[in-house]
């Protein structure tokens, strides 16, 4: 009987082949179960144990086919792409190129860039998302939400740096920033007078021996890429970023990300030393601090560097103790969450919560749902709108495309391309006044616009 993981021993550092990491079973299981239940078609999860090194492979790469995905599948690997762009910069650090703290004006000086009160944005504030730029620019609509990065050009990126008022001085505080990586990553392939690419390629992926690593994916590695799925099930094209690329455009594969972790644990040079240094906190009073993109933690009494990435259909999560004992890397070809069950491989003990039942939606009727339409802004950053559509209700936010939604109970809604809920509120006369978006543990209140 055709078992239904396979292990891969990687060999890149010593003799694997006795002394293959073993993966807890508790990971295993779980793995085995979310690919068995379609939840993911496919899962890639690489061990790090001290030098050796093993990838185990869940799913098939191509639905209906029985091909197990391993160490050379490819997957897009979304925001890990940031501890990359990071990693670019810790190396023109070291290499004195750059200062760590300087105006990132003074890397791009045919940009109009934005300040506070005369105080500009470092390099230093972009790669630890302290630079008060917003997640995603104001002048982010996409044509096509099936790949939204697609016509966002640098053009675009200029006229919304020369426009952007932000709202309190850089340094200040942490504000995750999608944009604000692809402002980084554009000055830093400035300064070396190349394109994003090809100082991905010179300084990290060519020199660790990464062949499958790259934001514009060969032939060679387009063939043994997984298709992408959204959290419906349905195939979805892997996003082409764009200028966007630094923040999240890169494909990988498991071999490569061993490499690339391995990098960060086993003595490293001055840059990987820099990258995981703590910076700065993720707020006033949290015990979490981040480095260059890493985000560093302490559990179980060891400390680890992580970070994790999701485009419209893929998702993954890679980790090291900062000891340099112990690596995980996950990749999977659909959007949703592999936090859970990668923190797991990297610690094993660490319990996975229980996995949640599909909801089951309800048919409404369409003139009930007309009551449900209107604009819900948060601010003047994001706004939500609920439409109604050829085949119900659909909800848009602000640069992120329409999405259907589906009741699960009268003014409960679900969503399928995203993971998320949208549970509306009405006064004491019965008329909807918010909308409260349930997502990522967090309810946020959306006031409807009269």
């Amino acid at each position: 009987m055709t078992p239904t993981f396979a292990l891969l021993p990687l060999c890149l550092l010593g003799s694997a082949a006795l002394a293959a990491p073993v993966l807890d079973d508790a990971v295993r299981q779980r793995a085995e179960e979310l690919t068995r239940t379609g939840m993911h078609p496919s899962i890639v999860i690489a061990v790090l144990d001290g030098k050796h090194s093993a990838v185990y492979g869940f799913g098939s790469v191509h639905a209906g086919k029985n091909i197990k995905p391993g160490a050379d599948t490819v997957y897009q690997i979304g925001s890990v792409t940031k501890t990359m762009t990071a990693l670019l910069l810790a190396d023109a650090v070291a290499e004195n190129k750059v200062k760590i703290d300087e105006p990132v004006a003074a890397l791009l000086p045919g940009y109009t860039l934005p300040a506070f009160g005369g105080k500009t944005i470092s390099l230093l504030d972009l790669a630890t998302h302290y630079s008060a730029l917003p997640r995603l620019p104001d002048n982010f609509a996409p044509k096509d939400p099936a790949n939204p990065y697609a016509d966002y050009t640098q053009a675009k990126q200029r006229q919304f740096l020369a426009a952007y008022h932000l709202p309190r001085a850089p340094g200040s505080a942490f504000d995750y920033s999608n944009i604000g990586y692809a402002v980084l990553g554009t000055a830093l392939a400035a300064q070396a007078g190349s394109s994003y690419e090809a100082l991905l390629q010179k300084r990290i992926a060519v020199p660790l021996g990464m062949r499958s690593t790259s934001n514009t994916p060969s032939h060679g590695m387009l063939a043994r890429l997984a298709p992408g799925h959204l959290l419906s099930g349905e195939p979805t094209p892997a996003w082409e970023l764009n200028v966007v690329a630094p923040a999240g455009g890169v494909y990988s594969s498991a071999r490569d990300m061993v490499a690339y972790l391995q990098a960060y644990m086993f003595k490293p040079l001055r840059p990987y030393a820099l990258a995981i240094q703590p910076q700065r906190p993720l707020a006033p009073d949290s015990a979490t601090k981040i480095g260059l993109a890493w985000l560093l933690e302490q559990q179980q009494g060891q400390s680890y560097a992580w970070h994790s990435g999701q485009t419209g259909g893929y998702t993954s999560y890679a980790a090291f103790t900062t000891d340099g004992k112990r690596g995980v890397v996950v990749l999977t070809n659909t959007a949703r969450t592999v936090d859970a069950l990668g923190l797991s491989a990297l610690l094993p003990g660490t319990p996975l919560p229980p996995l949640k039942k599909p909801q089951a939606a309800i048919e409404l009727p369409r003139a009930a749902l007309i009551e449900y339409v209107g604009v819900y802004p948060l601010g003047e950053e994001f706004t939500l709108t609920v439409s109604l559509g050829k085949h119900g209700l659909e909800a848009a936010g602000t640069g992120v495309g329409s999405a259907p939604l589906f009741a699960s109970a009268k003014d409960q809604f679900f969503f399928r391309a995203i993971e998320a809920e949208l549970v509306f509120t009405r006064d004491a006369a019965g008329k909807i006044v918010s909308a409260v978006l349930r997502q990522g543990g967090q309810d946020v209140v959306l006031p409807r616009k009269p």
